[in-house]
């Protein structure tokens, strides 16, 4: 098979696509930067089709399905971009009666698995929770916000939403009012009970200042601590810590489901904890437990 990068691509072949992307632009507002990878995902084709002394217009469905094998080397996500390029421009073809069926029909995309949510190891999270400086009160505050988000297994939301009348520390419970405003109960934890009982006992009323507040988490404004600025400060508190795995927003929850189901807890509990209505949206945390499985056995067996 000739090799594309060799081959130019037929002059109708690249009119036909500059027409494509001229009536995209127009119609649909892309931005610039899709317009762009469109066109270079159909003048590879293009040149793949040329290659074959065909050009576009003649393309079968087994020339769609040669070309997608053919890139080796790219990712699953990649390929699928271009697959949906092309079935796009067909489309386009079918519109303009230059076609009378798709060669992408029935091609089916790759399998791009579902991205498991990045989370930290037991040690990582200890160096992180003991990051704030808690002779402070904002160090106080954010070593409890921390506790709370982690032993807790909260969303940010969620966290920065609590209000005081929402934690009952006595009973070490806090009431959540998740995804679809659903109501839910989750135990917070020996540590983050204590971290709150400290924090509330002061350091609130230091970073409140005579203001008046039903926000559990405020800043020294006495404002609301706001989703953007709590993670400015996990993130900074994660530098502080030497970790070097990309934290998101979703990390200590992450890690709070993972580290529960390494440690035994059964995947009906955490998808409570969670809050998760479908079990199918907790079974993620099972391919996590078996990656650490085979990492393990890569590790550790002589045959690994």
């Amino acid at each position: 098979m000739p090799d594309s990068d060799t081959t130019d691509i037929l002059p109708d072949d690249t009119r036909l696509i500059d027409q494509f992307t001229d009536t995209l632009w127009s119609e649909s507002g892309l931005a610039e930067a899709t317009l762009e990878a469109y066109m270079l995902d159909l003048r590879a084709f293009g040149k793949w089709q040329s290659g074959n002394r065909k050009s576009l217009l003649d393309a079968s469905r087994s020339d769609v399905m040669g070309y997608l094998a053919s890139r080796t080397g790219y990712s699953a996500r990649s390929i699928s971009r271009q697959l949906s390029a092309l079935r796009r421009f067909y489309r386009f073809c079918l519109m303009e009666q230059l076609l009378q069926s798709s060669p992408t029909d029935n091609v089916s995309s790759p399998f791009l698995g579902k991205p498991l949510p990045k989370s930290l190891t037991e040690d990582e999270v200890e160096s992180l929770l003991n990051a704030p400086d808690t002779t402070t009160s904002l160090g106080v505050r954010d070593r409890s916000m921390l506790e709370t988000l982690y032993g807790a297994g909260l969303r940010t939301s969620e966290l920065i939403n609590l209000s005081v009348n929402s934690v009952s520390l006595q009973n070490g419970w806090v009431r959540l009012t998740g995804k679809g405003a659903k109501e839910r109960l989750v135990p917070l934890g020996e540590y983050a009970v204590d971290w709150l009982e400290t924090y509330l006992s002061s350091h609130r009323k230091n970073l409140l200042k005579h203001k008046v507040s039903d926000d559990l988490f405020v800043t020294v404004r006495g404002r609301k601590m706001t989703r953007q600025a709590f993670w400015l400060n996990v993130r900074k508190y994660s530098t502080t810590a030497g970790i070097e795995t990309q934290l998101t927003p979703h990390s200590l929850r992450h890690s709070f489901a993972t580290h529960l189901l390494n440690n035994g807890t059964d995947l009906r509990t955490i998808q409570q904890l969670l809050g998760h209505s479908d079990l199918s949206t907790t079974q993620i945390y099972t391919h996590i437990s078996k990656q650490r499985l085979v990492n393990l056995l890569q590790q550790h067996h002589p045959r690994g």
